[in-house]
């Protein structure tokens, strides 16, 4: 009766519309060969048809249109290609496309190929240009260097061999004391200098190689010089400036000259002829800086011509990439297709929302009329084998709650959805760690901002952690709004207390106020009316009292939220029609937590309300070693003793009633049915138990196994039973992290603040409020903040969501060209 009337109760309640996934229906589609690109547009457009792969079988080059969808890759390479150039050139591609009349594929595919061709020319040209230009300058810079080179050699080699002349040559006895070979020399050198010389330039990384190279080729019979070009020369295959360096290397003989140049090619050094006549070396600069001029005019030509076409092509560009990556998209969508018989229509098969079938019609309606077809687009529901796609409604609140519970598994066909609950009790047990309203105002700040700049952050490319942090925006607002709340109770800004709410209700018991941390304090009046009293700071119990709050205060939320998780088990078995998970699952399960953990929950409430002196620990272990024995001072209320037997006895018995009956009654329907005598029991969800809930229609009914199902049901209750206790234990952690950020904020504030506040020195004073904001900014906004996030995920993936979600079913992913990205290139 009271489950009847508890159904009854339900079936009243209003609608929740992100409770239960959209009902989903599946539906064939026989379109007309001649319709069939415009239905599926018009299709992509809606975005609400989730189409299944009919040609799942066949490789992507066996397809219908693969040669279509290969035009459109050509077509995209070519755009990626105009993208990069526009970049390049340090030009902006319009965001917003010009007005123009719309254009076919097949035209925006020549226009792309001209463009192309026309841009590969240009690119040609120019880099043939940019390379004549920088031969000229380096030929005019190796021409102003080498000439001083030149210059020096020539006056050191005069003196020399003056010298030569007046204390060798000019003894007499010479030409009998010198070797043939030195006569040989001399006689040379009186004709001709037998010393020449390769000028160039090489680029400055390769100088020390260079020259270690030489010397090693050319045995040490070489001079080298070198000095550093005035200008950067562009490198016109990395489109950098380079530093260079001018070189001019003095040698002797034709083999010497041959390793050199071989060693210039081999370190990509530019060698250029610098004439030893002064006067030739002047009209060949003249020369060179006349032609440099022309040719800096044609580059710039070139330059402002091709930026001109980069413009006009980038003023389309968002609008073609738009249009090919849609193209490419319809095209892979008609691959999923599959041709009938007849070879004139397109089949094709997929899931929709039932509140969408109208405005599917109405799509298809319409593709008809425009494409003129005679036919029109068959549309009906058929029925499915395999379970339909989870689709959730959001908005731009929602979406970042559901993507947390998504994260874990997507829940199964109208399955009790989670987020409904996780939007406020994700950013409450978070706020139960974080609790500080200062830096709650800090977190508030931050997610006003990125809410007050939504459409402007939401239309740019952002890095990875932006966006997460920008798409958790509202979950940032709330879990800022409940941290601030939280502070307020345990009355802590940057850990320090204020009177916000009126005095406190406990005062000093001398004026000194010297024994407030060894005796304590006296209470004079009412109770502080919200939150803790301030003049618990620095008390001699304020620890032991703040630990036991917020130890008792996470049991309290954690078998509240347990509790909610069984609770959702229930809607879940009563929605999809199973009696057997109500009685033989639901009933024990919320016997067994509450006979145990909820009457420890009531012993803490009384103990509040009370202000009894009974130790917790005390009874709740003897009430499992010795029920019968009297209670004496831990009594809290009358008839204690008898109630803790009747919950350990409920709780001793709901362990089995978890674990025998379901089996068996199982294995009993599954034999009945299959001896004929209950056949008009097939429709019935004991008997389906086996097939996936909210199916289209039943699935196929594999063989019962008897152990299988005994063993997985054995499994689940000694889980729940052992998970009860873990579960709880767990909870404590929003106690043991709200009072590590209470402390460690208490340790900045006191020992770096107050302490360099301590200092008559401005100095110190300022390195200390630098050292607490970058501790506070850092370790409490940053690190906490993650640390919270994460124990507050944990807490509702493990603890609350394994108590009623299944989360093994698959997202919605309909067909819509809203949803694609720059990936789908």
């Amino acid at each position: 009766m009271a489950l009847q009337k508890m159904d009854q109760f339900i079936e009243n309640l209003p609608s929740m519309d992100l409770m239960r996934s959209e009902k989903m229906t599946f539906v064939q589609l026989i379109i007309p060969a001649e319709s069939a690109h415009r239905a599926i547009s018009y299709l992509g457009e809606l975005g609400l048809l989730q189409f299944r792969d009919m040609n799942a079988d066949k490789s992507p080059f066996q397809r219908t249109f693969v040669n279509q969808v290969k035009r459109c890759g050509e077509m995209s390479r070519k755009l990626r290609f105009f993208k990069d150039q526009i970049q390049k050139a340090g030009l902006l591609s319009s965001a917003h496309s010009t007005l123009e009349p719309d254009i076919e594929l097949e035209e925006l595919e020549v226009q792309l190929a001209e463009h192309e061709h026309e841009l590969i020319e240009m690119n040609s040209n120019s880099e043939k240009l940019q390379q004549s230009f920088n031969e000229l300058l380096e030929f005019k810079i190796v021409l102003q260097k080498a000439v001083g080179f030149l210059v020096s050699h020539n006056s050191h080699a005069v003196a020399d061999e003056t010298e030569l002349d007046e204390n060798v040559y000019s003894n007499g006895d010479f030409g009998e004391a010198s070797s043939l070979l030195e006569q040989e020399m001399r006689s040379g050198s009186s004709s001709q200098s037998t010393v020449r010389f390769i000028s160039g330039i090489i680029p400055r990384s390769k100088v020390l190689r260079f020259e270690r190279m030489l010397f090693r080729a050319t045995r040490g019979n070489m001079l080298f010089n070198q000095t550093l070009a005035d200008e950067e020369i562009l490198d016109p295959t990395s489109n950098e400036m380079v530093e260079k360096t001018v070189f001019v290397v003095f040698f002797s003989g034709e083999q010497a000259r041959m390793k050199i140049i071989k060693i210039c090619e081999a370190f990509g050094a530019n060698c250029y002829p610098v004439p030893e006549d002064i006067t030739k070396q002047r009209q060949l600069t003249r020369e060179v800086l006349s032609r440099l001029s022309e040719l800096e005019a044609t580059l710039d030509a070139g330059i402002r011509h091709r930026n001109q076409a980069l413009i006009s092509i980038g003023l389309h560009l968002t609008k073609w990439i738009n249009m090919v990556r849609m193209e490419k998209a319809v095209y892979d969508t008609l691959n999923m297709l599959n041709f009938d018989v007849t070879k004139k229509c397109l089949v094709g098969e997929g899931w929709c929302p039932i509140f969408a079938k109208p405005q599917i019609q109405e799509v298809l309606q319409r593709a008809t009329y425009d494409s003129s077809s005679q036919v029109g687009i068959i549309f009906h529901v058929m029925e499915a084998t395999e379970s339909p796609p989870t689709y959730f409604r959001t908005n731009c609140f929602t979406n970042a709650y559901q993507e947390i519970v998504d994260a874990y598994g997507v829940a199964r066909y109208q399955e009790a959805n989670p987020a409904v609950y996780t939007i406020v009790t994700f950013p409450f047990l978070f706020a139960v760690m974080f609790g500080d309203w200062g830096h709650g105002i800090c977190l508030l700040l931050g997610a006003l901002f990125l809410i007050a700049r939504e459409k402007k952050l939401g239309s740019q490319k952002l890095g990875s952690f932006m966006e997460m942090l920008f798409g958790g925006r509202y979950v940032l607002l709330l879990m800022s709004l409940f941290s601030i709340y939280c502070g307020l109770i345990y009355n802590e800004f940057f850990s320090v207390p204020f009177h916000i709410f009126g005095g406190s209700a406990y005062r000093c018991r001398d004026d000194s106020c010297r024994d407030a941390h060894t005796v304590g304090l006296v209470k004079f009046r009412d109770p502080y009316p919200f939150g803790v009293d301030p003049s618990w700071r620095g008390s001699r119990s304020e620890l032991p009292f703040l630990n036991s709050l917020k130890m008792k205060m996470s049991i309290l939320l954690g078998i509240t939220q347990m509790n909610l998780g069984i609770l959702m088990s229930y809607f879940n078995a009563r929605f999809f029609g199973s009696s057997l998970d109500i009685r033989y699952q639901f009933v024990p399960q919320i016997i067994f937590l509450n006979s145990l953990f909820g009457y420890l929950s009531l012993l803490i409430i009384t103990k509040w309300c009370t202000g009894s002196q009974a130790d917790l620990y005390h009874v709740m272990i003897y009430m499992f070693l010795s029920p019968t024995d009297d209670l004496g001072e831990n009594e809290l209320f009358w008839g204690q003793r008898p109630l803790q037997i009747v919950l350990l006895l409920l709780a001793l018995v709901a362990v089995p009633w978890m674990l025998f009956p379901k089996p068996f009654i199982l294995k009993k329907l599954h034999t009945e049915r299959f001896q004929g005598r209950t056949y008009g029991m097939l429709g019935t969800s004991e008997v389906d138990l086996d097939s996936e809930p909210g199916s289209a229609r039943g699935a196929h009914h594999e063989d019962f196994n008897f152990s299988e199902v005994f063993v997985h049901q054995m499994i689940h209750s000694i889980e729940f039973v052992l998970g009860s206790v873990s579960n709880t234990a767990s909870y404590l952690r929003l106690w043991a992290l709200s009072l590590a950020h209470s402390e460690l904020s208490t340790v900045f504030y006191e020992k770096v603040l107050l302490l360099a506040w301590g200092y008559d020195n401005i100095v110190i004073r300022l390195v200390g409020l630098v050292v607490f904001a970058f501790a506070t900014s850092f370790i409490l906004l940053m690190m906490e903040t993650l640390s919270a996030f994460l124990h507050a995920l944990r807490l509702h993936w493990v603890e609350y969501q394994n108590k009623f979600y299944f989360g093994d079913g698959y997202k919605f992913k309909p067909f819509s060209f809203a949803s694609l990205t720059e990936e789908e290139d």
